[in-house]
């Protein structure tokens, strides 16, 4: 099968974050990346910009540069578009190729709001087009262990579950000054959408949807220092979201799942308490429980390693308590670690995995930023 001509939106040199260099272009110039696909286009703000990055990463000089979303989109030479800018230009950047019927992966969120997120939705149902989304953390094998553990059996049905995290940013009050729009809901892009909103996903997964969830929110530090790349403040901003978050729900009954199994989050924004994990996730059962520990946080989809990611099963019976094995392997241990999942997504996606196999879709998508919006309807400011 011919590699999928890939376009890729937001491939810059200079970028604030470089997700696009740092998550997604180690499988694509990969040798089994190049065999699923080839990129054949970058869009950029500029066309100036976009021909830079094709130096600047060493993309064959045929590479198309484009600096408008509407001449990508007339392009017939382009499959497959991937856009890893900044929430706030998902849409716009991408709108146009959804309706010229090409096939897309956009990061997540999806969008800023769910309203726009429908709308590209609308776009890529209307041709029946393949979608991908970045939840890639559904594909962490602590994650998918976690799964398996669960529909084996080995703890009974699931009772109740808890989740005590924190991250979102590396501090409780300071935030780089270049990603300063993390303090602005109407971005789209915070610690709701991202630091939460892959938690989030990854539960669902893991355990079912939420039925009858209810939030809580406190916005504790309102005033946010700005740092530069050397830590010095360079500026203090007033935040309009949440950085406390109080989730609870139940889960419907399925062959693993008791009916209205408890289910509870909180997530925070900054460090943990000095010396404990970032994040601790149990799921109690009939016969057993389970406890993933991540002292770096809950970030499963970006930075899940083997050395700070535990995984343990308490068995009531004989009060044991065993370590689960779990580890990368294969071709994708070979990535950079943030870029390990993401591979896993582009892999799937390009052996024509779907929804049904519990790829994240645009469906999908819209569907988690309908809950979290939904959630965030219930606070009061």
């Amino acid at each position: 099968m011919a590699p999928i001509r890939t376009a890729i939106i937001g491939l810059s040199g200079n970028a604030i974050t470089s997700w696009a260099s740092n998550a997604h272009l180690p499988y694509l110039l990969s040798e089994r990346g190049r065999s699923k696909y080839q990129i054949v286009a970058l869009l950029n703000s500029t066309v100036e910009s976009a021909q830079n990055s094709i130096k600047t990463f060493s993309l064959p000089p045929e590479t198309k540069a484009y600096g408008n979303p509407d001449d990508l989109a007339q392009d017939p030479d382009v499959e497959l578009v991937v856009c890893a800018t900044r929430v706030d230009a998902h849409y716009k950047s991408t709108l146009p190729s959804l309706r010229a019927g090409k096939r897309a992966f956009i990061e997540w969120p999806l969008a800023q709001d769910a309203k726009h997120a429908r709308e590209l939705a609308e776009a890529a149902a209307s041709h029946g087009t393949h979608t991908l989304v970045g939840h890639q953390g559904r594909f962490a094998p602590v994650v998918v262990k976690l799964k398996e553990v669960i529909e084996s059996g080995r703890i009974g049905k699931v009772l109740s579950s808890d989740v005590r995290a924190s991250g979102g940013t590396h501090s409780r009050d300071k935030i780089g000054a270049g990603l300063a729009y993390f303090t602005n809901r109407e971005v789209g892009g915070n610690i709701i959408t991202i630091g939460l909103g892959h938690l989030y996903d990854e539960l669902q997964y893991t355990l079912g949807d939420l039925q009858n969830a209810t939030g809580r929110f406190q916005l504790q530090r309102p005033e946010v220092k700005l740092v530069d790349a050397g830590g010095k403040v360079v500026d203090t901003v007033t935040s309009n979201v949440p950085d406390l978050i109080l989730i609870n729900g139940t889960l419907n009954a399925t062959k693993n799942i008791a009916q209205g199994a408890a289910v509870s989050i909180r997530f925070r924004r900054g460090e943990p308490f000095k010396g404990e994990p970032g994040c601790v996730w149990s799921i109690n059962g009939e016969k057993g429980e389970i406890r993933l520990t991540a002292v770096n946080g809950p970030v499963f989809h970006a930075a899940a390693e083997k050395e700070t990611v535990t995984l343990e099963v308490h068995d009531f019976e004989t009060d044991a308590v065993e370590k689960i094995d779990w580890d990368w392997s294969g071709w994708v241990s070979e990535l950079p670690m943030v870029a390990r999942s993401i591979g896993t997504l582009y892999d799937k996606y390009a052996e024509g995995e779907s929804e049904t196999d519990g790829l994240p879709s645009f469906h999908t998508a819209l569907h988690r930023h309908q809950q979290l919006e939904e959630l965030l309807a219930q606070w009061k400011a």
